[in-house]
């Protein structure tokens, strides 16, 4: 993992890293802004989580790829609702389209660091 620039001041997995290095600058702010964004079960960002796939804005519209951990999670509408209520915060952002993705189906390997050693202090193995 390299050392990413801002608005991200830490390493992340390298999938983030690929898709991040694709992202606009404006992007970027959206994936900053959506690290505010917690897990409705444990105190850790949806993108800690690696439930964010990608996130791309086109005009003053942003689709957002994401999954979740199992098809029968309890949380999506509430995730859904929280990615969508912090993204519509942002002055660029008038519209935001929800693609829920189950290819590549999320696994472990999608933890960033920071989630990992989150996930590890509330006695969850990694």
């Amino acid at each position: 993992m390299s050392t990413p620039t801002t608005p991200y001041e830490r390493p992340v997995p390298p999938w983030l890293e690929k898709t991040r290095g694709q992202a606009t600058a404006a992007e970027l702010v959206l994936w900053a802004a959506l690290e505010e964004v917690e897990d409705p079960e444990y105190p850790i960002s949806v993108v800690d989580m690696g439930l964010i796939y990608d996130v791309k804005l086109d005009g003053r519209a942003v689709q957002v790829n994401l999954s979740f951990t199992s098809m029968g999670c309890p949380c999506m509408e509430y995730i859904i609702d929280d990615v969508r209520e912090r993204l519509l915060q942002e002055p660029t952002v008038d519209n935001v389209d929800m693609q829920i993705v189950w290819d590549p189906p999320w696994t472990r390997q999608r933890l960033t660091e920071r989630g990992k050693e989150k996930l590890k202090a509330w006695g969850i193995s990694v």
